[in-house]
């Protein structure tokens, strides 16, 4: 290859990380990376003051430290950008198509069992343990999508259509887990109050009220409600998200408007911060064998076999019992590769995870930093190992024609 050919090659490899798709990943790298540094360097206690530093008694108000404001507070617009999408895709995309999404939610389903069930069977059984088990059932969107945009057209679309309903489907799993498995205490008082703001909000659904400040300041009563109540307060993200109208009254594309607006803050404000927040682990306290405790152990097992193994299994035999296809254009061993990405985790299993293990005492915090190094390993060996199958594998030339073709 001539040295004009090799520098083309290395701009065109280089401009693929800041593909949307794949810069979201990338960042998400890039922040778990920095969280870890800091928070094993000298400036690590200024770190964790930060974020869990008593501003005040939670007498005052509940969310008193950063941390809580962040996973309580700033995730709510996470979630209610997933609720956005899944409402989205359940009136008018892949999931309203019975045909199309019928494999993707059987993959989905089983992705998020085997996990669970190889989290269990590497714990042991353990009592302290058992709450983490739904730690490594969910799939990171940006994540996956964005180690799959760094693949660009090696990749097929239908298969990436795939991965990305599969991953659709797991946030609504995910979120039902939070919903029903993490919560402990209801006030019925709260809850009554946050169903009446619901209420309200379906009720200016149904009149499609185009003006989209009574949804915001509602949304804020809604998640105070649910905050009190005793259900986690980011499921009042979800739930606000369901009531806005797909079109306002001069026929406008309301929901995916918002959505439009909202994702870019998602994607390059919240979750990265969010990141920042929950990645850090002081590695001192835990030993160099850290990782061979059941834990993280179990975590990392669930993320880089369990949904392989599920997603996988699922799909190859529900094609060949013939009760839908292969997704068009694919090889099995590209829709292995694309089972493994599904183990990546990181967002919503570092949340569950921060739910799993709550507590101020040292136990509890150890808890949560073993889970955290699984959830780290497991994602990234998910993604290094899923990448370089597909990269290695891939059967679609086409790339090598098309000059604007992202190909790392």
């Amino acid at each position: 290859m001539s040295q004009p050919s090799i520098l083309k090659s290395a701009v065109r490899n280089f401009s693929a990380l800041f593909r949307a798709d794949a810069f979201e990943g990338i960042l998400l790298i890039a922040v778990a990376i920095i969280a870890m540094v800091v928070a094993n360097s000298d400036v690590s206690n200024a770190y964790f003051e930060m974020f869990y530093g008593y501003m005040w008694s939670k007498d005052v108000f509940y969310l008193n430290t950063l941390h809580l404001w962040i996973n309580d507070g700033l995730m709510v617009i996470f979630f209610f950008v997933v609720g956005l999408e899944v409402k989205r895709e359940l009136i008018s995309g892949n999931l309203s198509d019975p045909k199309a999404r019928n494999l993707p939610i059987l993959a989905a389903i089983a992705g998020m069992a085997a996990p669970a069930a190889v989290y269990m069977f590497v714990a042991g059984g353990e009592p302290a343990l058992v709450r983490g088990w739904a730690i490594p059932a969910a799939t990171d969107i940006a994540f996956a999508m964005g180690v799959v945009g760094l693949l660009g057209t090696r990749v097929p679309s239908a298969l990436r259509l795939f991965l990305l309903t599969v991953a659709i489907v797991d946030d609504i799993g995910a979120v039902t887990i939070i919903a029903v498995f993490y919560t402990e205490t209801i006030k019925m008082e709260y809850l009554a109050a946050a169903a009446a703001v619901v209420g309200v909000m379906v009720a200016m659904n149904r009149m499609r009220v185009s003006a989209m400040a009574p949804f915001v300041l509602l949304t804020v009563a809604l998640w105070y409600c649910v905050l009190y109540s005793g259900v986690h307060a980011t499921i009042a993200g979800v739930l606000a998200a369901l009531t806005i109208p797909m079109h306002g009254k001069k026929g406008n594309a309301m929901l995916e408007d918002m959505e439009h607006a909202m994702v870019p803050w998602n994607a390059y404000i919240v979750v990265p911060l969010f990141g920042f927040a929950n990645a850090g682990v002081d590695i001192s306290d835990l030993g160099i064998d850290a990782l061979l405790d059941p834990l993280p152990l179990a975590v990392a097992a669930g993320l880089v076999v369990g949904k392989q193994v599920g997603i996988f299994s699922m799909v190859w035999a529900a094609v060949k019992v013939g009760f839908v296809e292969k997704p068009a254009g694919s090889t099995w061993v590209e829709i292995w590769g694309v089972s493994i990405l599904c183990g990546i985790g990181f967002t919503m299993s570092l949340f569950i995870g921060e739910l799993a293990f709550q507590g101020t005492g040292e136990t509890m915090r150890l808890l949560r930093d073993e889970a955290k190094i699984g959830i780290l390993t497991g994602s990234l060996i998910s993604a290094v190992l899923g990448y370089g199958i597909l990269r290695l594998t891939t059967s679609h030339p086409e790339t090598q024609d098309d000059p604007k073709s992202p190909v790392v």
